[in-house]
């Protein structure tokens, strides 16, 4: 398969790559490195990226950014970091997206534990992780020619401990080679609409 990875230099990202690579062909792409550069907050950006790649059979996206912060000292502002790079960046992903994936092609998103299971100063992204896992369920019902769309929600991964560690006391990290095989299941297999939590 011809699968679109978009986050491909991060933590998360290098995994999925490792795990797919060997039976796949890879286009990694990033914000500012990889073999092609997207800005997901830009449609415009994500429409000249699908241009320049053409038809593909699958696409990843393990990026996109969010404020985390007191709750009280949120404003307007910081909610919409999260809002328009992380919901609609891998919305518009889709829709955007549809119309140069072939027949039965899939769209694998990535929300986060934050959505089940709250910590301080994540408002933000419980909303958004929540949101992107709601919007990936209402879409399924909906996608033609066999398209599929799932959520992958990762917990922290081990390798992420160094910066996010003091957020998450009490959660169990997994490695994020263990985080890529719900990826791996979303691009390989059959099913469409679910959200698969990796804790």
């Amino acid at each position: 398969m011809k699968i679109l990875l978009i986050g491909a230099n991060g933590t998360l990202g290098k995994a999925i790559d490792q795990q797919l690579q060997e039976r796949h062909n890879i286009v990694r792409i990033g914000r500012t490195s990889g073999e092609l550069q997207v800005d997901i907050t830009d449609s415009a950006s994500i429409r000249q990226m699908f241009e320049q790649v053409g038809n593909f059979d699958a696409l990843i996206c393990a990026a996109g950014n969010l404020h985390f912060g007191a709750l009280e000292e949120m404003s307007t502002e910081h909610f919409a970091i999260g809002l328009q790079d992380k919901l609609m960046g891998q919305v518009n992903l889709l829709l955007i997206g549809r119309d140069f994936a072939n027949d039965g092609a899939s769209f694998t998103l990535t929300s986060g534990v934050l959505s089940d299971d709250p910590i301080r100063y994540g408002s933000s992204a419980s909303m958004v992780n929540a949101a992107v896992d709601g919007f990936v369920r209402g879409a399924a019902i909906e996608l033609p020619r066999g398209l599929r769309i799932n959520s992958v929600s990762p917990t922290v991964v081990e390798e992420s401990l160094p910066s996010y560690g003091p957020y998450f006391r009490g959660f169990k990290a997994v490695p994020a080679a263990i985080a890529a095989l719900a990826y791996v299941k979303s691009v390989e297999g059959a099913q469409t609409g679910q959200v698969y939590r990796v804790l």
